[in-house]
């Protein structure tokens, strides 16, 4: 499911009422991949629910350049809102979810350990009692890294 902003904070005031955990998680998710997936796995079955907030289009092309996203977020949206793993998949436009994430205080909030360095929204869920985890990545999987590949192979 695909929701708003304001339709994900109204949501979570009700999950928050029947008792359900709440796991949070973002990033670009550009073009997926088993090291996606496996992280997205991991990240629910910590909790009832999985939010995945994706970058914006203008988000992502501000962190990784003129030539991303590959894919345009409402496909990113649509293929991420059919796995399994993902109950609820929302967008944020600012360089960081810090303010999607104060809004929504999961219990859970989770990335991939390439960014335990800065976890945004870390300081909020933990003021709320809520808990901030680094998960291991999946070696060998990188969307830089299978972008790369590509323009190699094509250069060939």
């Amino acid at each position: 499911m695909i929701l708003s902003r304001k339709e994900l904070v109204a949501a979570r005031a009700e999950w928050r009422r029947q008792g359900l955990k709440v796991v949070f998680t973002n990033g670009c998710y550009d073009l997926l991949h088993p090291g996606h997936i496996r992280l997205l796995e991991r990240a629910r079955a910590l909790g009832d629910l999985l939010i995945l907030a994706l970058n914006t289009d203008a988000s992502v092309q501000r962190l990784k350049g003129p030539s991303r996203p590959l894919i345009r977020q409402e496909d990113r949206a649509a293929v991420a809102s059919q796995l399994a793993a993902v109950d609820i998949v929302t967008f944020f436009d600012e360089d960081t979810p810090r303010e999607l994430i104060a809004a929504v205080l999961p219990d859970v909030l989770v990335k991939g350990a390439d960014w335990a360095h800065f976890i945004a929204g870390r300081e909020e869920v933990e003021a709320a009692g809520g808990v901030v985890m680094a998960l291991p990545l999946e070696p060998g999987y990188s969307t830089t890294n299978i972008v790369d590949t590509i323009l190699a192979r094509s250069a060939e």
